[in-house]
């Protein structure tokens, strides 16, 4: 791996045959014919890490835990950044929580923007009026008028809830860590100011008591651990200001990896989150914002509010 890119080929077009070969044998279900493939593919290309890795997945694929756990482990030794993700699958593996790694993301979205657009229209997404329509409930519950001075989006994509709230911001700010997907929404011409980069790090940057309004759709899904994005989240809201997003959720407590490999909070979770952060809980909505597989995906749209 060098500076987090995947390389896209092994540099021996035998191997990279094999690896494509495997690569349709597991799309028809044939595993254990692809794991067998994929073994004789790194035993002729080792460095190769995404071999390596593709080889963890058939192995998952085929029942082979302690083989899959291995796979991925020598894909993590050769991609330290974790461009591949290697080291969720191996959480997934122990029934644990990992953060995923920037790189991961990054490469994810990087890879994804050209086709993002169309991708969720598929998913029926509707994160922009969720997020909308419990913004407007809560302003009106505030008795204050639905417009905010200063907004900042978080995990802003190619800025399709920004589209949404634009009228209703004075100046609006997106960050994403995805250059590609910043590039697309960069295009509407709806932003202010757009950077690339990871969104706790980018509010750990900015003035305290800065802006009335942050948001985050189908962004808090990438995030293991709340508490540093409410903390900040937090600090740069100016006293009164609203902070809504959505989440994944799940019946059980705490955090749980989902198999989408993006994160779910539990109800309670969240709320206690927002607590120790010091935010006023708003608005508290069991709504989806996404479908998987023609069902919708169990989800949390959420409203709350910094004090004085």
């Amino acid at each position: 791996m060098a500076s987090g890119r995947l390389i896209l080929s092994s540099g021996d077009p035998t191997v990279d045959r094999r690896i494509e070969w495997a690569r349709a044998l597991m799309e028809e279900g044939g595993v254990a014919d692809a794991a067998e493939l994929l073994t004789e593919a790194v035993a002729r290309a080792g460095q190769y890490a995404p071999g390596w890795f593709l080889l963890g997945e058939a192995r998952e694929a085929a029942g082979d835990a302690p083989g899959a756990r291995a796979a991925f482990e020598a894909a993590l030794s050769l991609d330290p950044a974790d461009t591949l993700g290697a080291t969720l699958r191996l959480a997934r593996l122990e029934g644990e929580v990992a953060g995923m790694s920037e790189a991961y993301v990054r490469a994810l979205f990087d890879q994804y923007a050209d086709r993002f657009d169309a991708a969720l229209a598929r998913l029926d997404y509707r994160g922009p009026e969720v997020i909308e329509a419990v913004l407007a409930t809560a302003c009106e519950g505030l008795g204050r008028s639905f417009a905010f001075a200063h907004g900042l989006d978080l995990g802003c994509g190619t800025g399709l809830v920004g589209a949404r709230l634009v009228d209703r911001i004075g100046r609006m700010e997106g960050v994403d860590l995805s250059p590609n997907m910043v590039a697309h929404a960069r295009r509407r011409t709806i932003y202010d100011a757009l950077v690339a980069g990871e969104m706790v790090a980018f509010l750990r940057e900015r003035p305290a008591r800065e802006v009335d309004l942050i948001f985050a759709g189908d962004a808090f899904c990438y995030l293991d651990d709340l508490a540093p994005i409410l903390a900040e989240a937090r600090r740069v809201l100016e006293p009164g200001g609203l902070l809504a997003f959505t989440t994944e959720t799940h019946d059980g407590a705490g955090v749980k990896l989902r198999d989408t490999l993006r994160f779910a909070h539990a109800a309670d979770y969240v709320r206690d989150a927002l607590a120790d952060a010091g935010l006023s809980l708003l608005a508290f909505t069991d709504d989806w914002a996404r479908k998987e597989h023609n069902h919708p995906v169990p989800g949390l749209v959420v409203v709350a509010q910094r004090l004085g």
